[in-house]
C-alpha cells in the first residue's frame, strides 16, 4: 500500500498544484482523510473507487467547492485552501461535474458564451473549437440545452475542458448513462485534450477506460488513498478484486 502523503503537482503550464494531507466532510461527516494526490505536468490521473469512496468530493474541494477541515491547497506555491470557484477558474482549474454541469433555459449558444474568454473574436473562436470537437454542436447553437440529448448535453459540459483552454481538468463521471458510442467521442476528445498539454484528473466508472487514458492511478476507499502508481501495474480486476474486495 502507498504511502498517503503525496503533493499533487500538475507542471509548468499550471504552476504547482498540491492537495496536502487533506481531510474533508459535510457538517459532522468526515469523508476524506488526510488525502493527497501527485500528477506530474501534462499527465492524466484516473482517480478510482467504490461509489462514496470521497472522489466527488476530493474534486470539489480542488476545484474551490469545499473546504478541508485540514490541509492545504496551493497552487503555485500560494495557498489558495478554501478559495472560490471563481478564483480557482482564474488560475485556470475547470471542473466538469457529474450531472452535466449546463444551464438547461438557455440555449448552446448562450452557455458557451458563459464560458467564451471576451472579445468578439474570441467567442467567435469558442464557437469554431466547440463545433470542431463534437460537430453535431453546429447545428444545435440556438436550440436550448435542457432539449439536447444526454450525450449532447454532456459534449456541451464537457467542450468547456477546450474553450477555457484551462491548466487542469477534473472531470466526474463525463460518461455517467451515455451510451457506448458517444462514450467513445468523449474519451477522444479528452484524449486529445491531454495531447495538447492540459493535465487531467477523471473519476470514471469504466475502469479499462480511464487506465487506457491515465499514465497513473489512484484508487480510494472509505475515504482514504488504497493504492498509488502506473496504470500500467493494475489491470481493472485487479482493482476491484485485490484493492477494493470486490469479486467480478
Amino acid at each position: 500500500m502507498a504511502d498517503e502523503r503525496y503533493s499533487l503537482d500538475c507542471g509548468e503550464r499550471g504552476g504547482m498544484l498540491e492537495v496536502r494531507n487533506v481531510t474533508v466532510g459535510y457538517g459532522d461527516v468526515t469523508v476524506l482523510w488526510d488525502v493527497s494526490m501527485e500528477c506530474p505536468p501534462g499527465s492524466v490521473i484516473a482517480l478510482l473507487g467504490p461509489n462514496g469512496a470521497g472522489k466527488t468530493t476530493l474534486l470539489r474541494t480542488i476545484s474551490g467547492l469545499l473546504k478541508p477541515a485540514e490541509g492545504q491547497v496551493l497552487l503555485g506555491g500560494e495557498d489558495v485552501t478554501g478559495m472560490r470557484m471563481y478564483h480557482m477558474a482564474r488560475r485556470g482549474v475547470c471542473l466538469i461535474p457529474e450531472g452535466r454541469g449546463i444551464f438547461p433555459s438557455l440555449t448552446l449558444r448562450e452557455n458557451l458564451n458563459l464560458f467564451s474568454p471576451k472579445g468578439r473574436a474570441r467567442v467567435k473562436e469558442t464557437f469554431d473549437k466547440a463545433a470542431a470537437s463534437f460537430p453535431i454542436l453546429g447545428s444545435r447553437m440556438n436550440q436550448t440545452a435542457g432539449s439536447l440529448s444526454g450525450g449532447e448535453q454532456q459534449m456541451l459540459a464537457i467542450v468547456r475542458a477546450y474553450i477555457s483552454n484551462p491548466k487542469l481538468v477534473l472531470v466526474d463521471e463525463a460518461s455517467m448513462g451515455l451510451a457506448p458510442l458517444v462514450v467513445d467521442g468523449l474519451f477522444q476528445f479528452l484524449e486529445q485534450v491531454a495531447k495538447d498539454g492540459t493535465s487531467l484528473v477523471i473519476v470514471e466508472q469504466y475502469v479499462t477506460r480511464a487506465l487506457a487514458l491515465a499514465d497513473s492511478v489512484y484508487l480510494l476507499n472509505h475515504g482514504r488513498i488504497a493504492f498509488s502508481g502506473s496504470s500500467d501495474e493494475l489491470s481493472g480486476e485487479e482493482i476491484f478484486e485485490r484493492y477494493l474486495g470486490v469479486e467480478l
